[in-house]
This record gives structure tokens, sequence and C-alpha cells, in this order.
């Protein structure tokens, strides 16, 4: 009868994934009952591989395993309790996807594209692009060894991960520790306005701006263009992280919101329109050096450029105009609906 019901149904083939209850437990080997069709056997370097699971194994206990190898010469089986386990895991992967199961897991290293993720047996990877904002490496330029020392900060912590991609040909397993936030930010940032004036919490300071958490997943950059009116060369001065800001929302794009700090107090150039205009003679502050000169401040906010012409060389302008020194000027353009002004040096 055994027979004639094996005759019926298909035999197991390599790559298929059996159960049966050990039978037998030999030196280096054990056996599985896989009643209709025979005995399975897992032996050799499948037991070697599987050897740690396989010494807790019991008369009657039911395996899972997978075929490596149609009958032997000795008529059995032969399985692959390794290749089972990586089997299940890759499903286990394809139903926590399905379900979207968020993960506890740690980051055992880190490369210039992300962070490397231990998940079952399997070795995962989390791209830089995948993190949440306020994780995401925030460095100027996107210098790539600067990238790494970032994300290598993560080395030894958990994040709360979900799966994305599970590819078991490929090897390819890829975590996102952001789930579906592209569609909560979204929806987040639907709920503002530009003009809007908001309160924030400082959670970052690189050297291109301010970073300000609005609200629980939401998260603006204040650009070092809109931190002050006057010059801005270090935004670490202007604010802490844990500092908790007002700010005005001056852009909505993508699900990113961009905002200002400098917005929230007028315009200093409005009033300085009201008081100068062309051909003034004006005193004057040098703020700072660039490549066309030297720029220089008549009051808080509203500086014009002395440039480099009016010298022999930019070596002789800096020896004549010191930084952070006030000098006679007379205004040769002045144009303070665009921030733009020109100074010309010479005494009053």
């Amino acid at each position: 009868m055994e027979k004639l019901l094996a005759e019926s149904l298909t035999p197991p083939a390599p790559g298929d994934t059996v159960e049966g209850p050990v039978i037998a437990i030999g030196s280096g080997k054990i056996y599985i009952g896989l009643t209709p069709f025979g005995t399975g056997i897992i032996y050799g370097r499948e037991y070697l591989s599987a050897r740690d699971v396989l010494r807790k194994v019991a008369l009657g206990d039911t395996v899972s395993a997978k075929v490596v190898g149609t009958k032997n010469k000795e008529g059995y089986i032969e399985l692959s309790l390794k290749e089972a386990r990586q089997a299940m895991i890759w499903s286990d992967a394809e139903r926590a996807i399905a379900a979207g199961t968020v993960f506890e897991l740690p980051v055992k290293d880190a490369n210039k594209g992300g962070l490397i993720i231990a998940w079952q047996s399997i070795q995962g990877f989390l791209p830089a692009s995948q993190l949440k904002p306020e994780h995401y490496p925030r460095v100027e330029g996107g210098e790539k060894q600067l990238i790494l020392d970032e994300l290598k900060k993560f080395i030894g912590t958990n994040l709360s991960v979900s799966i994305i991609t599970a590819d078991p040909r490929e090897g390819k397993l890829i975590f996102s520790e952001r789930g579906n936030a592209k569609d909560t930010r979204e929806s987040l940032v639907d709920r503002y306005a530009v003009g809007d004036i908001v309160e924030g919490t400082v959670t970052g300071i690189v050297d291109f701006g301010i970073f300000i958490k609005v609200e629980e997943g939401l998260e603006g950059l204040v650009h070092i263009s809109e931190i002050d009116w006057g010059l801005v060369e270090d935004p670490h001065a202007f604010a802490k992280v844990g500092d908790a800001v007002k700010v005005k929302v001056i852009d909505i794009k993508d699900g990113k919101i961009s905002l200002s700090m400098k917005q929230l107090s007028e315009d200093p150039w409005i009033s300085a329109g009201k008081k100068y205009k062309k051909d003034d003679e004006v005193s004057a502050v040098i703020i700072k050096y660039n490549k066309y000169g030297a720029l220089a401040s008549i009051e808080e906010g509203v500086a014009g450029l002395v440039h480099v012409s009016e010298f022999e060389s930019e070596a002789a302008l800096r020896e004549t105009l010191g930084l952070g020194k006030t000098y006679p000027f007379k205004i040769t353009l002045f144009e303070p609906k665009e921030h733009r002004m020109t100074l010309s040096y010479g005494k009053k």
C-alpha cells in the first residue's frame, strides 16, 4: 500500500523542503522518516554545518530539511538542515515585508553607503538613504570619509528597522529605518503653509545650517543664509542642540520644509533704504575678505563690497583695510531691495 501511495505522489526533488521524524541517530549522521518516499539522511558536511543544532535533536523529534540530492547509492534521500534553515529565514523575511514588521536590530559595521545589520543568521544592509532624517549623516558637500565617520558612530547600537527587500538568489536583504516615513512626512508637511511661524527644537548644527524638529517625524533646515541678516560664518554661534526656537516656514517642496530664523525680524535693508542713497559718504567696519575684495558693514545686517580693483593688489587691500576696523567710504551702488551695495574707499 505504501509503495502504491509513493508511486501516486510526486517524490521530493532537490530544492524542496521536507519534514519528518528523526528515526535513527548515528555517528555524524541522522536519519529522517519521509514516508511514503523513504528515508532522508543528513551527514557529511551537511551534518557538520548544522551539528550545533543536531546535537540537541532526539529520536521522534520532527525536523524540517531541504533536499540536496535524490537517493544516493545506499537509497537515502540527502538532506540539508542548513539549507532548510536558510530557506525558512528568507520565507520569514518575505512575511515580515508583507506584515511591515519592525525589528530592533544591532548595527555590526558601516561602509560609505550605509550600515550592516544582523538579522537571524543573515547580514543585511541599511542604506544611508533609508535612515531617519535625524540619523542621516549631515555632511556638507557629501564628503565620503566624513559620511563614513558619522555612520561608524552607530556601530554597537540598536535601530528600529523593517525589511524592504529580500532576494535569496542574490543574497540581498535590505532594511529601512524610515518605513512609511515619506508618506508620513508628506502628510505632516501638508499641515503647514509658507509664512507660518512655528516653534521647534534644534536637533543638529552643521556648517551649512541648523536642523529644527518642528514636530515628531518632521524636521526642517534653516540654511546658513537664513540664520541672520548679518554675516554668518559659524551657525554654532547662533544656537545649540536642544534649544527651543521660533522659525518661519519659507518653502515647502517634495515633502521637505525650509525654515528661516532671520525672517522673524525686520529686514535691516528696508530701514537702510530710507536712510542711505548712492553717493552718500558713510563709515563702515570691515567684516570679511573674499576673492573680490572686502565686505564692509554700514550697520548691522547691511554690508557692501569694496572691490579689490581699487587697490594695487589683494595684499594692498588687506594691508589698508584691517578686519574689525572702521573706515570712511562712499556708496557707489545702492539697491536695498536686492540687498546690493558697493563702496569706494576714501576720506569723507
